[in-house]
């Protein structure tokens, strides 16, 4: 709604039957309890360009193209990298706090939803929404904000039954938990910014032994607390 990717009125709303929902508030961080499965709203495909993200200011929480004065907003590809390079998007009811310092990274949320980098097969569409499987954590320090970056698959890949855990990726995608620091390092340098930092040096944690310190976006939380994604 209101204009293709690039725009910046560009808006992809969310409905539940005829009723306007928001993707951040309405749907369900968890998907199925048995399971441990969450659920995960991609706002930028896989090889793609343009900042995506949810508006977490505006009524809904549409995912709108993210500008810096009075322009859309990309990301370089940096060699040698084409965009984003998995699908990319956010835990619903979740939040950086920016209240709280996380212990691990010595810093203060973002404001913002916690991120996550999809590594299945399929390019999913912006908007689309997802059962996914966690396998582990990045701890970014992202202009001196903490930025947890969960590392995960759909549910329903064909890799899904036989990748547990960051350290199953090297496996079966050899080179994709390194080229994902790399990225994040480096993603904002074409834009005359410095490297980002990292918690932990840069090595991922494992879904079983990690925790994020995020906030459950609900009217009744008033305090950060530890969520395990396990």
């Amino acid at each position: 709604h209101g204009g293709p990717v690039g725009d910046l009125a560009h808006r992809v709303y969310f409905a539940r039957g005829d009723k306007p929902i928001s993707p951040w508030h309405d749907i369900p961080l968890l998907a199925d309890a048995a399971s441990r499965e969450y659920n995960m709203v991609c706002e930028v495909p896989r090889w793609s360009n343009a900042k995506l993200e949810i508006d977490t200011k505006a009524p809904f929480n549409p995912i709108k193209q993210d500008s810096k004065k009075g322009r859309p907003r990309y990301v370089a590809d940096v060699f040698p990298y084409k965009g984003y390079i998995w699908n990319y998007g956010a835990l619903p009811q979740t939040f950086e706090d920016p209240d709280h310092r996380d212990a691990d990274t010595g810093c203060l949320g973002d404001s913002d939803p916690v991120d996550v980098v999809e590594v299945g097969q399929a390019i999913c569409a912006e908007g689309s929404v997802h059962r996914i499987k966690v396998l582990g954590l990045l701890a970014l320090i992202d202009g001196g904000e903490t930025d947890w970056k969960v590392f995960a698959i759909r549910a329903d890949d064909p890799l899904a039954s036989k990748v547990n855990s960051v350290s199953c990726l090297d496996r079966y995608m050899p080179g994709l938990v390194n080229a994902t620091v790399d990225w994040f390092s480096k993603y904002k340098v074409p834009d005359g910014k410095p490297l980002n930092g990292w918690a932990f040096d840069g090595e991922p944690r494992d879904a079983v032994s990690a925790s994020i310190h995020v906030k459950p976006h609900i009217a009744d939380s008033n305090c950060a607390c530890s969520m395990p994604l396990i």
